[in-house]
């Protein structure tokens, strides 16, 4: 049985970036709603992020989040983990980057709870 449900946070950090909902049809980050799929770090959202099916997924795709510095990136898959090719998870593991792949809802809140901490994180969201 599949439900639809949005997913709310209420704990908001302000000197961060705070990912506030995630639903079937957008993720709003410190108030605004975006439709689509995301890249941000704790101080910025990349909104011309060009998304790729998940099997495409290249680490040069992610230059503008690696050029940020993160010690970990996320990618949140949409309603279920969807796994990006092996070659990827190498190229990361090389740069001495970590790739944690998870369903958006978990990447939102882990994002949240990572930023709070001070971490270097960054995410993709797909919706």
């Amino acid at each position: 049985m599949l439900r639809d449900a949005a997913l709310k946070f209420t704990r908001e950090l302000t000197r961060t970036l705070t990912i506030q909902s995630v639903s079937a049809v957008a993720v709003t980050v410190n108030g605004e709603p975006y439709s689509r799929t995301i890249a941000l770090t704790p101080a910025k959202v990349f909104e011309d992020w060009q998304p790729k099916p998940i099997a495409d997924l290249r680490d040069s795709d992610f230059t503008v989040l690696l050029d940020a510095g993160p010690e970990i990136i996320l990618l949140g898959t949409g309603s279920s983990c969807v796994f990006p090719p092996r070659e990827l998870m190498f190229a990361f593991a090389r740069r001495g980057v970590g790739l944690e792949c998870m369903d958006t809802a978990a990447a939102a809140r882990t994002f949240n709870v990572l930023a709070g901490e001070g971490r270097q994180v960054a995410a993709v969201l797909y919706l």
